[in-house]
C-alpha cells in the first residue's frame, strides 16, 4: 500500500487542488492532506480556520475512492526542521506531492521522494482568484467544488472575508491585524 502526502493552505480548497488530488489518487491508496498555515485565520491571505478547511476538504473528497486524512500543520518558521515537524503530525507516508520549489527541496533533503504534477488551469484555479472574487461578490462558486461552496455558505465565509478585507473610515487596511486599530 502506498500513502501520499499533499500540502497546501487551501484558502479555500478549489478545483485546482481537487484536480491534483484526483491525479494523486491514481498513484496511491491513501492520502494525507496537510493543511498548511493551520494557525492562521481571519486575514486576507488566510481567511478560513484549520477546522473550516478540514470541513471543506473532507466533504469535497467524499466522492473519491481514496482514504484521506486531513491534518492541520502549523507554521513553525524553521525550514531546517519543517519536514520532521510534518512527519510528527501526520500518519507515515511514502511519497510527497508538491510543485513548490522550497517544499520539494526540504523533502528531498530528508530523503523523501517528491512527485510533481502539472497544475490544472492555474491562471483560473488559484486561491487568490477565489478570494478576489469573494471580495467583489463575483462568481467564485464555479472555482470550487460544490461541497466547498456549501461550507463557505454555512460559516458565512464570504461576509467574513469581505469584512476583514474592508477599509474602515479611518483608513485601516483590513489586513486582519487588530494592532492597526
Amino acid at each position: 500500500m502506498t500513502r501520499g502526502f499533499y500540502i497546501g493552505r487551501f484558502q479555500p480548497y478549489h478545483e485546482g487542488h481537487h484536480a491534483m488530488v484526483e491525479r494523486i489518487a491514481e498513484d496511491v491508496e491513501e492520502l494525507v492532506v496537510g493543511i498548511g498555515s493551520a494557525d492562521q485565520s481571519h486575514t486576507a491571505r488566510n481567511p478560513f480556520t484549520a477546522g473550516e478547511r478540514i470541513m471543506m476538504i473532507t466533504k469535497a473528497l467524499v466522492e473519491l475512492d481514496l482514504v484521506t486524512y486531513a491534518v492541520p500543520i502549523e507554521d513553525i518558521n524553521r525550514n531546517s526542521v519543517w519536514v520532521s515537524h510534518v512527519e510528527s503530525m501526520c500518519p507515515q507516508f511514502d511519497v510527497a506531492y508538491s510543485n513548490n520549489p522550497l517544499v520539494i527541496r526540504l523533502f528531498e533533503e530528508a530523503s523523501i521522494e517528491v512527485r510533481q504534477s502539472p497544475m490544472f488551469r492555474r491562471e483560473e484555479f488559484e486561491g487568490t482568484e477565489v478570494r478576489d472574487r469573494m471580495a467583489t461578490d463575483s462568481d467564485w462558486e464555479t472555482l470550487v467544488p460544490d461541497a466547498v461552496s456549501e461550507v463557505v455558505e454555512e460559516i458565512d465565509g464570504v461576509e467574513r472575508f469581505q469584512q476583514i478585507t474592508a477599509t474602515d473610515a479611518n483608513g485601516a487596511d483590513g489586513d486582519g491585524d487588530p494592532a492597526d486599530e
